[in-house]
């Protein structure tokens, strides 16, 4: 802006020091000259004044004090900052894994070992779970439902944004294959599958559903948090269910292990 300023000041005094010779009346005559000539020749003047214009910009724009002057004139100024890196997306944000998923008041096995009625049982080849969870009724079946939660492992990734790696809900109850048409969805398929000490079904796909009955007698319809393969497994009155990225065979490991 100083360089406009400066280019101001120095055209005003060369105007004063000019001798300007008396100026007739030229609008009567400029008038009847336009009207007189052709309307084409009006429009292609106005156009070569804009491309003049044009011109006259580009070539300010383009000299770099001058593309300084303008910025500083019209008060706009466009800065890029290149980031070398961007910064890896954290969507987990911190504390327990299971606490988004509603699974109920965190606790530990030992304290709902001693709380509930029946035995809860943990899989062996996976060990001690990282987060144990309790929910009781209304929300949950009559004698209550647990979640075991494990974080990823080795050949088993997490779900989704989740940081879960396997999910295992135990209840008291049955499972009714009756209710499986009301489950399954577009590319899901079950299969039943023998387990050492009880029997179960295999789903595969993305079940989002899954009914069964309590001891008290209610259907109970429930959401299977994760959406991933499901292994259903009905051991000694007690309803399991294991969910996780797993393979059908990582699976059965998990339900023969579960002591």
């Amino acid at each position: 802006m100083p360089e406009l300023i400066e280019l101001e000041q120095q055209l005003n005094r060369l105007g004063a020091q000019l001798d300007w010779p008396a100026t007739p009346n030229l609008a009567s005559a400029i008038r009847l000259r336009i009207g007189a000539r052709p309307r084409w020749w009006f429009e292609n003047r106005w156009a070569m004044a804009a491309a003049a214009a044009i011109l006259v910009v580009a070539a300010l724009v383009a000299y770099p004090p001058s593309r300084a002057a303008i910025a500083d004139w019209i008060d706009v100024h466009t800065r890029f900052k290149i980031v070398p890196h961007l910064s890896t997306p954290t969507p987990l944000p911190p504390g327990p894994l299971g606490r988004r998923l509603g699974l109920g008041q965190q606790t530990t096995l030992a304290q709902v070992r001693s709380t509930l009625k029946w035995q809860v049982l943990v899989p062996a080849s996976l060990g001690q779970p990282d987060e144990v969870y309790l929910q009781p009724p209304p929300d949950a079946p009559s004698d209550g439902e647990v979640t075991l939660v494990y974080a990823s492992r080795q050949g088993i990734p997490a779900a989704g944004e989740t940081g879960v790696g396997v999910l295992i809900t135990e209840a008291r109850g049955s499972i009714n294959s009756e209710f499986f048409g009301k489950m399954l969805g577009p590319g899901t398929t079950i299969e039943p599958v023998n387990i050492e000490g009880g029997s179960g079904y295999w789903i595969a796909g993305a079940p989002h559903a899954f009914v069964f009955v309590d001891r008290a007698g209610e259907v109970r319809y429930e959401t299977l948090r994760l959406a991933t393969n499901t292994l259903l497994v009905n051991k000694g009155g007690t309803v399991i269910r294991i969910e996780g990225n797993l393979t059908k065979a990582q699976a059965l490991e998990m339900a023969a292990s579960l002591a």
